[in-house]
């Protein structure tokens, strides 16, 4: 009988629009070995998976061989299981439809599992996180997008295509903001990145009332959020603004998944209180009357890039097995 070899690591790479990390990951959830490369550097995708291979191949070789590795899971945005493409992304160097999984396959020989972002995550929370015993769940990732995903009876839904859970792409504001989607009025247009910054502005030009954000030199959800904590009441005001806009499309969401908790991750969901007091009380205020009081809105409690690599490992684990060096 010929004797299998049971490989006990994967790979998970998560690319955000300003690095790509990429991890070796062990059964147990363990990261081996880590590192990670600008993703902007890289402008031109054959370039950037050329790259990225390479740093791959070289961060296995160091830390076991690929007789050890079963797959790699990769995370990113605008990314569909279905096609195993990124596919217009708003936020990412590279337009049009990228077939990622089908080029690192090529280039690595292994098999490659690619999900949305959000949907990593959520793997991230279900597995390792605050989402870990639940069985309906939300995730919602706040940063430069906004994106979700959730969890049903213990499944994650990913839709037809693969793209369940685009809810920075829903409209909040009929005829509102224009969207890096195309779009007007969408949540990413009040709540991601810019959305913020853009909410800064308006309200100082609404008037000439003093504000330490006036005096920033760098406007950025981190930067308001500093000025929070001193205090700044136009700031405060630009959270509360923004905490109302996302309570209003989680409530939305939560009316027709019935979550059992909803968990923000990403860079956004750091600014705490100010934040996440008004997106509350916006939430209670739209949600289904039946829910109200019944819907936990928690924060992730692991790092964002740890979770996002552990998510993408957590992919890795579930695709076919492949390889070209059986």
């Amino acid at each position: 009988m010929e004797q299998y070899n049971l490989k006990t690591k994967v790979v998970g790479v998560d690319i955000s629009n300003e690095r790509t990390t990429y991890a070796i990951v062990d059964i147990r959830g363990n990261i081996l070995a880590e590192e990670s490369i600008p993703t902007s550097d890289y402008p031109n995708v054959d370039e950037f998976v050329t790259v990225l291979s390479e740093k791959i191949i070289m961060l296995v070789e160091a830390n076991g061989g690929y007789e050890t590795i079963r797959s790699i899971g990769v995370s990113a945005p605008s990314a569909s299981t279905v096609s195993g493409s990124i596919e217009n992304a708003a936020n990412l160097p590279w337009k049009g439809v990228v077939p990622l999984a089908v080029m690192l396959r090529e280039r690595i020989g292994l098999a490659v599992g690619l999900s949305n972002d959000a949907h990593i995550s959520a793997l991230g929370e279900y597995a390792f996180g605050s989402a870990h015993g639940m069985s309906n769940f939300v995730v919602i990732s706040l940063g430069v997008g906004i994106g979700s995903c959730f969890f049903s009876g213990g499944n994650e839904h990913r839709g037809h295509n693969g793209y369940a859970g685009e809810f920075g792409h829903t409209c909040v504001v009929d005829g509102g903001r224009q969207c890096g989607c195309g779009g007007c009025g969408c949540v990413e247009a009040y709540v991601g990145a810019a959305g913020i910054v853009k909410t800064a502005n308006e309200l100082m030009a609404e008037s000439n009332t003093p504000s330490l954000i006036r005096d920033l030199k760098k406007l950025s959800p981190r930067t308001i959020k500093e000025c929070c904590d001193q205090g700044d009441a136009m700031a405060i005001e630009v959270y509360r603004r923004t905490g109302y806009m996302l309570g209003l499309g989680l409530a939305n969401y939560a009316s027709i998944t019935d979550p059992e908790a909803i968990i923000l991750t990403g860079g956004i969901s750091h600014a705490g209180q100010w934040l996440l007091d008004p997106t509350y009380e916006s939430f209670e205020q739209h949600v289904y009357c039946n829910m109200r009081g019944k819907v936990k809105l928690l924060t992730s409690q692991l790092d964002d890039r740890e979770r996002d690599v552990l998510g993408a490992s957590a992919l890795a684990w579930s695709v076919p097995e492949y390889s070209l060096f059986k």
